[in-house]
């Protein structure tokens, strides 16, 4: 069975070395061997250092490598919307099985993907997508599709939580630890699609889609990223006994679903929790099946490239076997709720002054909005009076705009800081 490459960046590299160093187990668990057809790139010329497969194998024409008719299977590792897009839909629609791990098309267009695949006929597969080597949208997909889910929460973003990790463990500040992760090598040169969760939010979207049966994409998802979680963030965390997570949320609320990316605060027994340093988890609710817990390496190009194979084995074996190919489901069509109608907790930290009736004056704009604290401290004394109230749950609506009312009041001097409190009933 032979397969087109199209990419040999980190992951496509990496999908070239286990190829070649695990051929003979996967002709054994497909029943026929893997050859790879063609290798698109942009320089075929550039030097590949020790990659195991022929310079002739190269090719900077991705068009004619897909149309190829000795092509059985595609495999999309370039990433980005244009031209990968129109790759995937022309070999879909020829009838050729497709692996991606084009998160970002998949998360803005996966519906025409996905018609695209209806129409040739052929599986379109995209387990590298999200969270790297950790086997989960497969059992989103087809393990779990007897039940009922009705939260998927999780840690999909190793940059971030490296980050927020370092920041917890040491209280340092998100510069210093942004800078520690770009020298480890965790963050990209240009880190904002993590930082500020457009990648997770990408993943969101994917997610939520697969487990609530309807299509959801990036713009649906509602999106904070870390650039402003403090230390003062980090270390209040801690005294409520939580740590500051970037969290990917979709759940569902009787005919309507909502989807969100923000940092939170958890609680130190949560299983996310203690996720720490580069590595991803994701953190499932279903009726039957109970709490489901996903771990492992998010990202990097060889556990990335282990989800590509994983998929290949897949497709190929249903290529060989004649089965039909798992097509999407979107039957459920549930609509995406507004930020401002879902409902969470807040932390709320408020630099005040040091007189008597701040405290009366801050409950009631809390009352003014129907929210209810659950906890409220004081520490610090003159200039250096903080006061920090977690409320009990509200719409984000009502906590948004209590917010906006405490900064009118006079005893208030600053709202140092507004997180999100999840994880606790």
């Amino acid at each position: 069975m032979r397969l087109a490459l199209l990419g040999c960046g980190t992951v496509g590299s990496e999908v070239v070395r286990l190829l070649h160093d695990q051929a003979d187990d996967l002709t054994a668990r497909i029943g026929e061997p893997l050859e790879i057809a063609g290798i698109a790139v942009r320089r075929a010329g550039r030097d590949r250092g020790d990659l195991p497969v022929s310079a002739d194998l190269f090719t900077t024409d991705a068009d004619a490598l897909v149309a190829r008719d000795d092509v059985d299977i595609v495999v999309e590792v370039v990433g980005g919307i244009e031209p990968a897009r129109s790759w995937i839909t022309a070999a879909l629609r020829a009838g050729k099985a497709v692996v991606t791990a084009n998160k970002t098309l998949l998360a803005e267009d996966g519906a025409t993907l996905h018609a695209a695949a209806a129409e040739g006929g052929a599986d379109l597969y995209y387990e590298a997508a999200v969270a790297g080597a950790i086997p989960l949208l497969r059992p989103l997909r087809e393990s779990l599709h007897g039940d009922s889910i009705s939260a998927v929460m999780g840690i999909v973003n190793g940059t971030t939580n490296y980050i927020l990790s370092r920041m917890t463990d040491t209280g340092s500040g998100f510069a210093e630890s942004l800078q520690e992760a770009s020298d480890l090598g965790y963050a990209e040169a240009d880190p904002t699609a993590d930082v500020e969760g457009f990648d997770a939010a990408a993943k969101a979207a994917i997610l939520a889609s697969l487990a609530f049966h309807s299509r959801v994409t990036v713009t649906d998802v509602y999106r904070e990223g870390i650039t402003e979680v403090t230390a003062a963030d980090v270390a209040s965390a801690a005294q409520m006994g939580c740590v500051v997570k970037l969290l990917c949320i979709a759940a569902r609320d009787g005919d309507s679903i909502s989807v969100r990316v923000h940092p939170a605060m958890i609680p130190r027994e949560h299983p996310l929790a203690g996720v720490g340093g580069a590595y991803n988890a994701v953190f499932v609710q279903a009726r039957a099946a109970g709490q489901l817990m996903f771990y492992g390496a998010g990202a990097g190009g060889t556990p990335t490239a282990s989800a590509v194979l994983g998929d290949l084995v897949a497709v190929a074996r249903n290529r060989r076997g004649g089965a039909l190919p798992v097509t999407d489901s979107a039957y459920a069509d549930l609509p995406v709720r507004r930020m401002g109608d879902v409902v969470t907790r807040y932390h709320v930290s408020l630099d005040v002054d040091d007189e008597p009736g701040v405290l009366a004056e801050v409950a009631s704009v809390f009352a003014a909005h129907r929210v209810s604290m659950r906890t409220v401290r004081q520490s610090g004394r003159g200039d250096e009076a903080v006061l920090v109230a977690v409320t009990h749950t509200a719409t984000d609506a009502q906590l948004s705009a209590t917010v906006e009312d405490l900064v009118k009041l006079p005893a208030v001097r600053r709202v140092a800081s507004v997180m999100r409190v999840e994880g606790e009933p």
